[in-house]
Protein backbone atom coordinates (compact mmCIF):
# COMPACT_ATOMS: atom_id res chain seq x y z
CA UNK A 1 0.00 0.00 0.00
CA UNK A 2 1.73 3.45 -1.25
CA UNK A 3 0.37 5.77 1.06
CA UNK A 4 1.56 10.07 0.49
CA UNK A 5 0.22 12.16 3.20
CA UNK A 6 -0.57 11.66 6.76
CA UNK A 7 -1.62 13.62 9.78
CA UNK A 8 0.25 12.95 12.80
CA UNK A 9 0.77 14.33 16.37
CA UNK A 10 3.95 13.97 17.36
CA UNK A 11 4.62 14.24 21.41
CA UNK A 12 8.19 14.42 22.61
CA UNK A 13 8.35 13.06 26.51
CA UNK A 14 7.71 14.51 29.74
CA UNK A 15 10.78 15.30 32.31
CA UNK A 16 11.25 13.26 35.18
CA UNK A 17 10.43 14.75 38.41
CA UNK A 18 12.94 15.66 41.44
CA UNK A 19 12.99 13.59 44.22
CA UNK A 20 12.27 14.22 47.92
CA UNK A 21 14.79 11.93 49.83
CA UNK A 22 16.94 12.62 53.29
CA UNK A 23 19.95 10.64 53.88
CA UNK A 24 19.07 7.60 56.84
CA UNK A 25 22.16 5.26 57.99
CA UNK A 26 23.17 4.16 61.00
CA UNK A 27 25.80 5.98 62.77
CA UNK A 28 24.93 9.01 60.23
CA UNK A 29 23.20 11.27 62.28
CA UNK A 30 21.35 14.28 60.23
CA UNK A 31 22.54 12.83 57.00
CA UNK A 32 20.61 15.86 55.18
CA UNK A 33 19.07 16.18 51.42
CA UNK A 34 19.88 13.62 49.34
CA UNK A 35 17.13 13.76 46.11
CA UNK A 36 18.05 12.84 42.88
CA UNK A 37 16.77 14.73 39.57
CA UNK A 38 14.49 13.25 37.31
CA UNK A 39 15.42 12.48 33.90
CA UNK A 40 15.26 13.88 30.50
CA UNK A 41 12.30 13.40 28.56
CA UNK A 42 12.87 11.28 25.36
CA UNK A 43 13.28 13.11 22.15
CA UNK A 44 11.30 12.95 18.83
CA UNK A 45 14.13 12.02 16.17
CA UNK A 46 13.36 12.04 12.46
CA UNK A 47 15.36 10.20 10.45
CA UNK A 48 15.41 10.00 6.72
CA UNK A 49 16.00 6.21 5.25
CA UNK A 50 16.96 5.53 1.93
CA UNK A 51 15.13 1.95 1.91
CA UNK A 52 12.02 3.69 2.95
CA UNK A 53 9.65 4.50 -0.03
CA UNK A 54 6.20 5.57 1.56
CA UNK A 55 4.76 6.61 4.29
CA UNK A 56 2.14 3.70 4.38
CA UNK A 57 3.61 2.76 8.29
CA UNK A 58 1.81 5.43 9.45
CA UNK A 59 -1.51 4.06 8.49
CA UNK A 60 -3.84 4.28 11.49
CA UNK A 61 -1.56 5.89 13.96
CA UNK A 62 -2.94 9.39 15.23
CA UNK A 63 -0.87 9.86 18.16
CA UNK A 64 2.83 8.73 18.67
CA UNK A 65 4.60 9.79 21.82
CA UNK A 66 8.10 9.62 23.49
CA UNK A 67 8.70 8.27 26.78
CA UNK A 68 8.35 10.33 29.95
CA UNK A 69 11.49 10.45 32.00
CA UNK A 70 12.15 8.40 35.21
CA UNK A 71 12.08 10.45 38.81
CA UNK A 72 15.40 10.82 40.62
CA UNK A 73 15.49 8.85 43.73
CA UNK A 74 17.46 8.72 47.34
CA UNK A 75 21.11 8.47 47.76
CA UNK A 76 21.49 11.67 44.85
CA UNK A 77 20.70 8.74 41.88
CA UNK A 78 19.24 10.55 38.65
CA UNK A 79 16.34 9.17 37.26
CA UNK A 80 16.47 7.27 33.88
CA UNK A 81 16.23 9.48 30.61
CA UNK A 82 12.89 8.45 28.57
CA UNK A 83 13.39 6.48 25.37
CA UNK A 84 13.27 8.68 22.19
CA UNK A 85 10.89 8.25 19.42
CA UNK A 86 12.03 7.61 16.26
CA UNK A 87 10.18 8.20 13.05
CA UNK A 88 12.09 7.15 9.92
CA UNK A 89 10.38 8.76 6.84
CA UNK A 90 11.58 8.51 3.03
CA UNK A 91 13.71 10.85 1.20
CA UNK A 92 11.19 13.46 -0.56
CA UNK A 93 9.25 14.10 2.88
CA UNK A 94 8.13 17.41 3.65
CA UNK A 95 7.03 18.02 7.18
CA UNK A 96 4.40 20.68 7.64
CA UNK A 97 2.63 22.72 10.91
CA UNK A 98 -1.18 21.41 10.35
CA UNK A 99 -1.80 24.75 11.94
CA UNK A 100 -0.22 27.24 10.28
CA UNK A 101 1.02 25.44 7.09
CA UNK A 102 4.13 26.24 7.86
CA UNK A 103 7.16 23.78 6.39
CA UNK A 104 8.67 22.44 8.68
CA UNK A 105 11.31 20.30 7.21
CA UNK A 106 12.49 19.54 3.60
CA UNK A 107 14.11 15.83 3.65
CA UNK A 108 15.57 15.61 0.46
CA UNK A 109 18.53 13.97 1.46
CA UNK A 110 19.03 10.15 3.12
CA UNK A 111 20.69 8.59 5.93
CA UNK A 112 20.43 11.59 8.55
CA UNK A 113 18.82 12.31 11.47
CA UNK A 114 17.33 15.54 13.06
CA UNK A 115 16.00 16.06 16.80
CA UNK A 116 12.31 17.18 16.32
CA UNK A 117 10.85 18.17 19.04
CA UNK A 118 13.25 17.99 22.25
CA UNK A 119 12.31 15.71 25.40
CA UNK A 120 11.30 18.09 29.26
CA UNK A 121 14.35 18.30 31.38
CA UNK A 122 14.31 16.82 34.35
CA UNK A 123 13.40 18.42 37.91
CA UNK A 124 16.12 18.87 40.48
CA UNK A 125 15.86 17.10 43.55
CA UNK A 126 15.92 18.76 46.95
CA UNK A 127 19.53 18.00 47.42
CA UNK A 128 20.01 21.20 44.94
CA UNK A 129 17.96 23.53 47.25
CA UNK A 130 20.04 22.72 50.65
CA UNK A 131 21.53 25.83 52.28
CA UNK A 132 22.79 26.69 55.35
CA UNK A 133 19.28 28.71 56.11
CA UNK A 134 17.66 25.79 54.73
CA UNK A 135 19.53 22.61 55.80
CA UNK A 136 16.31 20.42 55.22
CA UNK A 137 14.66 21.49 51.92
CA UNK A 138 11.39 19.51 51.50
CA UNK A 139 10.71 20.34 47.86
CA UNK A 140 11.86 19.06 44.84
CA UNK A 141 11.22 20.43 41.34
CA UNK A 142 8.31 18.97 38.87
CA UNK A 143 10.01 17.77 35.56
CA UNK A 144 9.22 20.09 32.74
CA UNK A 145 6.34 18.98 30.31
CA UNK A 146 7.38 17.80 26.76
CA UNK A 147 6.71 19.37 23.42
CA UNK A 148 3.77 18.24 20.93
CA UNK A 149 3.59 19.32 17.71
CA UNK A 150 0.45 18.52 15.07
CA UNK A 151 2.22 18.04 11.84
CA UNK A 152 1.29 16.75 8.23
CA UNK A 153 3.78 14.75 6.14
CA UNK A 154 3.71 14.82 2.50
CA UNK A 155 6.08 12.62 0.31
CA UNK A 156 7.31 13.66 -3.17
CA UNK A 157 8.83 11.26 -4.64
CA UNK A 158 13.10 11.62 -5.57
CA UNK A 159 13.95 10.24 -8.93
CA UNK A 160 16.47 11.06 -11.80
CA UNK A 161 13.56 10.69 -14.18
CA UNK A 162 9.72 10.59 -14.50
CA UNK A 163 7.80 9.34 -17.09
CA UNK A 164 5.17 11.93 -18.17
CA UNK A 165 2.19 10.26 -20.19
CA UNK A 166 -1.48 9.67 -20.52
CA UNK A 167 -2.92 6.28 -19.54
CA UNK A 168 -2.07 3.04 -21.13
CA UNK A 169 1.03 4.69 -23.11
CA UNK A 170 3.59 1.93 -21.83
CA UNK A 171 5.19 3.82 -18.84
CA UNK A 172 4.81 0.74 -16.86
CA UNK A 173 6.33 -1.74 -19.21
CA UNK A 174 8.87 0.53 -20.06
CA UNK A 175 9.66 0.48 -16.14
CA UNK A 176 9.18 -3.25 -15.86
CA UNK A 177 11.70 -3.93 -18.73
CA UNK A 178 14.72 -1.69 -17.83
CA UNK A 179 14.79 -1.50 -14.29
CA UNK A 180 13.63 -4.49 -10.95
CA UNK A 181 10.20 -2.24 -10.40
CA UNK A 182 7.15 -4.74 -10.88
CA UNK A 183 4.40 -2.54 -11.48
CA UNK A 184 1.20 -4.05 -12.62
CA UNK A 185 0.54 -4.39 -16.56
CA UNK A 186 -2.40 -4.65 -18.12
CA UNK A 187 -4.48 -3.29 -21.33
CA UNK A 188 -6.48 -0.79 -19.73
CA UNK A 189 -6.49 2.72 -18.52
CA UNK A 190 -5.00 3.50 -15.31
CA UNK A 191 -3.63 0.11 -14.57
CA UNK A 192 -0.98 2.23 -12.20
CA UNK A 193 -2.37 4.12 -9.53
CA UNK A 194 0.18 4.64 -7.28
CA UNK A 195 3.34 5.98 -8.64
CA UNK A 196 6.52 3.05 -8.79
CA UNK A 197 10.24 3.59 -8.38
CA UNK A 198 12.46 1.57 -10.34
CA UNK A 199 16.37 1.30 -10.16
CA UNK A 200 17.90 1.15 -14.33
CA UNK A 201 21.77 -0.19 -14.73
CA UNK A 202 23.61 1.56 -17.05
CA UNK A 203 26.52 -0.82 -17.42
CA UNK A 204 28.44 -2.45 -14.12
CA UNK A 205 28.91 1.01 -11.80
CA UNK A 206 25.89 3.58 -13.20
CA UNK A 207 22.76 3.77 -13.26
CA UNK A 208 19.66 6.15 -12.53
CA UNK A 209 16.18 6.06 -10.72
CA UNK A 210 12.63 6.24 -13.03
CA UNK A 211 9.12 6.82 -11.75
CA UNK A 212 6.66 5.81 -12.72
CA UNK A 213 3.70 8.16 -12.59
CA UNK A 214 -0.42 7.31 -13.12
CA UNK A 215 -1.87 8.35 -16.22
CA UNK A 216 -2.68 12.06 -16.60
CA UNK A 217 -5.65 13.26 -18.67
CA UNK A 218 -6.65 16.56 -19.36
CA UNK A 219 -7.97 18.95 -16.46
CA UNK A 220 -5.42 16.60 -13.96
CA UNK A 221 -4.39 20.48 -12.56
CA UNK A 222 -8.05 20.95 -11.84
CA UNK A 223 -8.46 17.92 -9.45
CA UNK A 224 -9.57 15.39 -12.70
CA UNK A 225 -8.87 11.62 -12.59
CA UNK A 226 -5.62 10.69 -10.63
CA UNK A 227 -3.38 13.80 -11.74
CA UNK A 228 -3.50 16.17 -9.49
CA UNK A 229 -3.11 13.88 -6.54
CA UNK A 230 0.36 12.64 -8.34
CA UNK A 231 1.90 15.62 -10.28
CA UNK A 232 3.56 16.63 -6.95
CA UNK A 233 5.52 13.43 -7.46
CA UNK A 234 7.34 15.06 -10.75
CA UNK A 235 8.29 18.23 -9.03
CA UNK A 236 11.47 16.28 -7.72
CA UNK A 237 12.48 14.67 -10.67
CA UNK A 238 15.63 15.89 -12.54
CA UNK A 239 14.49 14.95 -15.85
CA UNK A 240 11.19 14.38 -17.85
CA UNK A 241 10.61 11.72 -20.34
CA UNK A 242 7.10 12.18 -22.21
CA UNK A 243 5.95 8.96 -23.73
CA UNK A 244 3.51 9.46 -26.90
CA UNK A 245 1.80 6.88 -28.03
CA UNK A 246 2.07 6.46 -32.06
CA UNK A 247 -1.44 4.74 -32.27
CA UNK A 248 -3.53 6.52 -30.29
CA UNK A 249 -6.13 8.20 -31.75
CA UNK A 250 -4.74 11.40 -30.90
CA UNK A 251 -1.70 12.85 -33.14
CA UNK A 252 1.51 13.21 -31.31
CA UNK A 253 1.64 16.76 -31.17
CA UNK A 254 -1.84 16.96 -29.52
CA UNK A 255 -0.59 14.14 -26.70
CA UNK A 256 2.84 16.24 -26.23
CA UNK A 257 0.54 19.74 -26.36
CA UNK A 258 -2.08 18.31 -23.13
CA UNK A 259 0.40 17.19 -21.00
CA UNK A 260 3.08 20.14 -21.45
CA UNK A 261 -0.33 22.42 -20.68
CA UNK A 262 -1.56 20.15 -17.36
CA UNK A 263 2.27 20.60 -16.13
CA UNK A 264 2.53 24.00 -16.90
CA UNK A 265 -0.94 24.89 -14.96
CA UNK A 266 0.45 23.18 -12.22
CA UNK A 267 3.77 24.41 -11.82
CA UNK A 268 5.81 27.36 -13.52
CA UNK A 269 9.14 25.73 -13.06
CA UNK A 270 8.22 22.63 -13.78
CA UNK A 271 7.28 23.00 -17.04
CA UNK A 272 10.24 24.36 -17.91
CA UNK A 273 12.45 21.47 -16.76
CA UNK A 274 15.04 19.67 -19.13
CA UNK A 275 13.37 16.89 -20.84
CA UNK A 276 13.44 14.33 -23.78
CA UNK A 277 10.15 12.32 -26.00
CA UNK A 278 10.05 8.68 -26.53
CA UNK A 279 7.46 7.66 -29.03
CA UNK A 280 6.04 4.24 -28.15
CA UNK A 281 4.31 1.02 -29.87
CA UNK A 282 6.58 1.68 -32.84
CA UNK A 283 5.72 -1.78 -33.88
CA UNK A 284 2.26 -1.47 -34.22
CA UNK A 285 2.38 0.57 -37.50
CA UNK A 286 4.06 -0.25 -41.20
CA UNK A 287 6.80 1.28 -41.47
CA UNK A 288 5.82 3.68 -43.95
CA UNK A 289 3.05 4.54 -41.87
CA UNK A 290 5.23 5.30 -38.66
CA UNK A 291 8.12 7.21 -41.00
CA UNK A 292 5.60 10.06 -41.62
CA UNK A 293 4.35 10.19 -38.60
CA UNK A 294 7.63 10.52 -37.11
CA UNK A 295 9.17 13.03 -39.76
CA UNK A 296 5.95 15.16 -39.52
CA UNK A 297 6.28 14.73 -35.82
CA UNK A 298 9.87 16.02 -35.69
CA UNK A 299 9.23 19.07 -38.23
CA UNK A 300 6.50 20.66 -36.14
CA UNK A 301 8.74 20.59 -33.10
CA UNK A 302 11.19 22.74 -35.06
CA UNK A 303 13.97 19.28 -34.95
CA UNK A 304 15.43 17.43 -37.88
CA UNK A 305 15.98 13.90 -38.17
CA UNK A 306 19.64 13.04 -37.14
CA UNK A 307 22.61 10.92 -38.91
CA UNK A 308 24.80 11.52 -35.39
CA UNK A 309 24.29 8.54 -33.10
CA UNK A 310 26.21 7.87 -29.98
CA UNK A 311 23.41 6.38 -27.95
CA UNK A 312 22.90 3.53 -30.75
CA UNK A 313 19.01 4.02 -31.53
CA UNK A 314 18.00 2.11 -34.95
CA UNK A 315 18.55 3.64 -38.14
CA UNK A 316 15.23 1.89 -39.10
CA UNK A 317 13.47 4.94 -37.55
CA UNK A 318 14.00 8.83 -38.07
CA UNK A 319 15.50 10.14 -34.48
CA UNK A 320 16.65 12.84 -33.11
CA UNK A 321 19.58 13.65 -30.73
CA UNK A 322 20.96 17.45 -29.37
CA UNK A 323 24.40 18.08 -30.16
CA UNK A 324 25.79 17.22 -27.04
CA UNK A 325 28.10 20.76 -27.16
CA UNK A 326 25.41 23.30 -27.75
CA UNK A 327 22.30 21.82 -25.86
CA UNK A 328 18.84 24.20 -25.72
CA UNK A 329 16.81 22.81 -22.99
CA UNK A 330 14.14 24.54 -24.65
CA UNK A 331 13.53 21.68 -27.09
CA UNK A 332 13.71 17.99 -26.21
CA UNK A 333 17.58 16.34 -25.77
CA UNK A 334 16.10 13.69 -27.83
CA UNK A 335 13.37 11.98 -29.73
CA UNK A 336 13.34 8.34 -29.73
CA UNK A 337 10.98 5.73 -31.44
CA UNK A 338 10.61 2.64 -29.13
CA UNK A 339 8.48 -0.27 -28.16
CA UNK A 340 9.32 -1.98 -24.94
CA UNK A 341 7.39 -5.79 -26.17
CA UNK A 342 9.67 -5.73 -29.14
CA UNK A 343 12.60 -4.15 -26.83
CA UNK A 344 13.39 -2.01 -29.76
CA UNK A 345 15.59 1.10 -28.78
CA UNK A 346 15.57 0.11 -25.27
CA UNK A 347 19.05 -0.16 -24.43
CA UNK A 348 19.57 3.04 -26.31
CA UNK A 349 17.00 4.79 -24.62
CA UNK A 350 18.52 3.97 -21.46
CA UNK A 351 22.14 5.36 -22.16
CA UNK A 352 20.66 8.38 -23.65
CA UNK A 353 18.54 8.75 -20.15
CA UNK A 354 21.82 8.40 -18.29
CA UNK A 355 23.34 11.03 -20.28
CA UNK A 356 20.69 13.62 -20.22
CA UNK A 357 20.52 13.50 -16.43
CA UNK A 358 23.58 13.94 -15.76
CA UNK A 359 23.63 17.11 -18.38
CA UNK A 360 20.15 18.80 -16.35
CA UNK A 361 21.82 18.21 -13.01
Amino acid sequence: MFTDSVELTLCSGKGGAGSVSFRREKFVIKGGPDGGDGGMGGDVIIKVDNNTHTLSHFRGKRVLKAKNGRPGEGRRRFGKKGESLTITLPPGTQVFDRESGEMLLDLKEGDKEIIFLKGGKGGLGNWHFRSSTNQRPTYAQPGLPGECKDVKLELKLIADVGLVGFPNVGKSTLISRVSNATPEIANYEFTTLTPKLGVVNVGEYDSFVMADIPGIIEGASDGRGLGLEFLKHIERTKFLLFMLDVSNYRELDEQLVSLKKELEIYSKELSKRAYAIAITKVDTLSLDELDQKLKKFLNSNEVSESSENRYGFSKEYPYFIQDEFSRDFSKPLFVAPISSVSNINIDALKFALFDSVKVAS
